[in-house]
């Protein structure tokens, strides 16, 4: 109640000379009637018409309700402050006093309800409001316009006007007055968030300055003497932080507001209702709290808000920050397009995730604090092949150490010593870092669970050494790129692409869980028949969401069925043709740009052009394999515990049938079924049936001879 007493005792003394004016125009016969308010009689009309049209019934001869020197009232209350921020007049802080004075006293409610001749009418309304502060019908005229929409007092949502509930279409005049809920808290000094904003905003004190912020030191200097002027100058700044998630943009917003010796609200733009009507009016709310806590606003992750089907609200928000003149700070992935924005221009701060050396550093820091050791090539392995941001890399190593801990509980029988006192293994960090991304990937294309080895391909030797030699390139990257400079070389190319070509089944999806495994890196497995659209433009749209999603996913990229897309490029007929190699030219685009693992898998080697062959880093081919790799196949296809009978010839299997490993392992699988339902081991009969129906699958039909060969005489 601090100030504010004064002014109200000024409204009770123009209260009760308005009641004594009351009296008179509604008669004295009014106060004693019950059910005034409620009805109109013969009586009432004759004085209604006796009134001049417009004059103030209920003016007592004050100037003000704060008296003749309203700032005496203002001191040691917000008024002052309220006053200048606005432009606030005089008459205006009196709205603001007849407002507040049902919030703080009840009785104002009654007192109202008298003035206004009805006993429902329990807050002031506008015309009460123009009755009690002007002195003519001209006056009254003149003041609506403090009620205008762009008035300080409503276009500022100080106050809101509500319509009388069941009036079609009611005048000015029946307005009710309401004080805005965050106004009449500032007033009484209660320094609380806006109940309208607490559900996706927060206000944070920082308490860290810029030190471990991973900005570059001229970029600090910079952000940090671009925000200084701009709060000394009362300027308008906007700078948007654009970066991966988890780059680091929040902790270096809280970071400024510390060094500039500033709070920081921030608003969760994933969680605002955006889509309301109400954003409008939300967001100037927002801005205007930002103003009340002295605060340097961070609209946090404006992705959500920027597409098609948000265009209206973006509008607005352009619209906000355009007619701000505080420090505002805006986060997101995507690069700022300026929309025609204002003069002052939105300025981009760019964020990246850490290189190797930095990401190395930050394992090394956050294992040991965990008392987990692991020796030099294991860190570089997790640094090179997880491109993670700091928060990240923490929740992997906290992450690994419950999946230890959940792992030691499984084994040690209700232990818990040997629990508590567990470290996680390198597969667990592993495990955990994958974890960490590919969550937008996901969503686009199914995850492989890879389970196969180096052990369980049968392949040429020359095959199986460009294999291994990719694992390599990935294992050895930050050695060539980083530590010999390569990377400063390098525009494009940073990644792996390579192109595994061969008849299906010859082990191409196989190789590259295998690599995937090897590495400890996930897989995804995009069918490019699936991408590829009949509609122009779509393709690359495809594609784009693709890679959008594998930048943050740490994979290896695994396109089956290339012969979709890849595949001469034709000479430009129409314009599906021209379509069609700009389709391939964006692919090769985004593969160049992309520094992970991108493999293409295609039976038709001899289709692709030689151009984009060229920039490929490997171009592998998976043959089919001859009589000795099959045997080597049917060996090795069988599960340690799988029965096989004594009549099982695998060397006659693998002569006999010129099959793929693919369909080797269909058979194995199929006559294992077989056997099961027989209850017995796995016998020839069982796998010449599985045979006969894998032919079958192929359209081909076996005869007696080319099924038994040389054993049919036995059968």
């Amino acid at each position: 109640m601090r100030g504010l007493l004064t002014p109200l005792r000024r409204l009770d003394r123009v209260i009760e000379k308005a009641a004594d004016l009351a009296q008179a125009a509604y008669g004295p016969q009014a106060a004693a009637d019950p059910y005034r308010g409620l009805y109109i009689n013969r009586d009432e009309v004759r004085r209604l018409l006796d009134r001049e049209p417009g004059a103030p019934l209920l003016w007592c001869g004050d100037e003000h309700i704060g008296g003749s020197q309203p700032q005496s009232f203002m001191e040691g209350s917000r008024m002052a402050w309220l006053k200048e921020a606005f432009g606030l007049t005089h008459f205006d802080l009196d709205i603001i006093i007849i407002a507040l004075a049902p919030e703080l006293d009840a009785r104002y409610e009654r007192l109202y309800a008298y003035l206004q001749d009805n006993v429902a009418r329990r807050k002031a309304s506008v015309d009460l409001a123009l009755n009690l502060l002007c002195t003519t019908a001209e006056e009254k005229i003149e003041r609506r316009a403090h009620f205008a929409p762009d008035s300080p007092l409503v276009g500022k949502n100080l106050i809101h006007l509500i319509a009388e509930p069941n009036h079609l279409q009611p005048s000015l005049l029946s307005h009710y007055i309401t004080l805005d809920e965050q106004i009449i808290n500032l007033l009484l000094f209660q320094d609380g968030l806006d109940s309208r904003l607490a559900p996706f905003c927060e206000l944070i004190y920082p308490a860290c300055g810029m030190d471990n912020t991973p900005l570059a030191g001229e970029s600090k200097r910079a952000l940090l003497s671009l925000t200084a002027h701009a709060l000394q100058k009362r300027q308008q700044l906007h700078l948007y932080f654009q970066g991966p998630r988890g780059a680091g943009k929040r902790m270096t917003a809280e970071a400024l507001a510390f060094e500039t010796g500033k709070s920081l609200l921030v608003a969760d733009l994933y969680t605002i209702p955006y889509r309301e009507t109400s954003f409008g009016k939300l967001l100037r709310i927002l801005f205007r709290e930002a103003w009340f806590k002295d605060a340097i606003l961070c609209l946090d992750e404006t992705d959500a808000l920027f597409s098609d089907e948000n265009a209206a609200a973006c509008r607005f928000l352009l619209k906000s920050l355009a007619g701000d003149s505080g420090v505002t700070v805006l986060t997101g992935t995507k690069p700022w397009v300026q929309h025609g924005f204002g003069p002052g221009g939105v300025i981009t701060v760019p964020f990246t995730i850490s290189d190797f050396g930095r990401r190395r550093n930050c394992w090394n820091e956050c294992l040991t604090a965990e008392n987990i050791l692991l020796d030099e090539s294991e860190l570089d392995a997790l640094a090179d092949r997880f491109r993670l941001t700091r928060r990240q890399i923490m929740s992997a190593v906290t992450s690994a150490k419950k999946r230890a801990r959940w792992n030691a509980a499984a084994v040690t029988a209700g232990d818990h010593k040997d629990i508590i006192n567990d470290k996680p293994a390198l597969r667990d960090i592993f495990t955990a870092a994958r974890a960490q991304s590919g969550h937008e990937l996901a969503a686009l294309a199914p995850k492989v669970d890879t389970r196969y080895t180096w052990d369980d391909i049968v392949l040429p030797q020359d095959t199986m050494t460009q294999l291994r030699e990719m694992c390599r390139r990935v294992a050895y990257r930050h050695r060539v790129l980083g530590e010999w400079g390569f990377d400063r070389k390098l525009s494009l190319g940073k990644g792996v692409n390579a192109m595994f070509s061969g008849p299906s089944g010859t082990g191409k999806t196989m190789a590259a869980e295998i690599i995937a495994n090897a590495l400890g890196l996930d897989l995804y497995k995009i069918d490019l028949s699936g991408v590829v659209s009949k509609y122009i433009g779509e393709t690359e749209k495809n594609l784009d969401r693709i890679y959008t999603g594998a930048e943050s996913a740490n994979a290896i990229l695994f396109f089956d069925e290339a012969d979709a897309l890849f595949g001469k490029r034709s000479e430009v007929r129409d314009a599906h043709d021209r379509y069609a190699n700009i389709e391939i030219s964006y692919l090769l685009q985004k593969m160049e740009q992309y520094e992970g693992i991108t493999i293409l898998a295609t039976n038709l080697r001899q289709n692709l052009d030689d151009a984009f062959v060229r920039r490929m880093s490997f171009t592998i081919h998976f043959p089919f394999p001859d009589e000795e790799s099959r045997r080597r196949i049917w060996t090795g296809v069988w599960p340690a515990a799988a029965p096989l009978a004594v009549d099982v010839d695998l060397e006659f299997l693998a002569r006999q049938f010129k099959l793929s490993g693919g369909n080797i392992k269909n058979i194995a699988l199929a006559a294992s079924f077989l056997a099961a339902a027989d209850g017995s081991a796995v016998a020839m009969e069982h796998l010449f049936r599985a045979t006969q129906r894998e032919y079958q699958k192929m359209g081909k039909t076996l005869s007696e001879t080319e099924l038994y060969g040389e054993r049919k005489s036995l059968q």
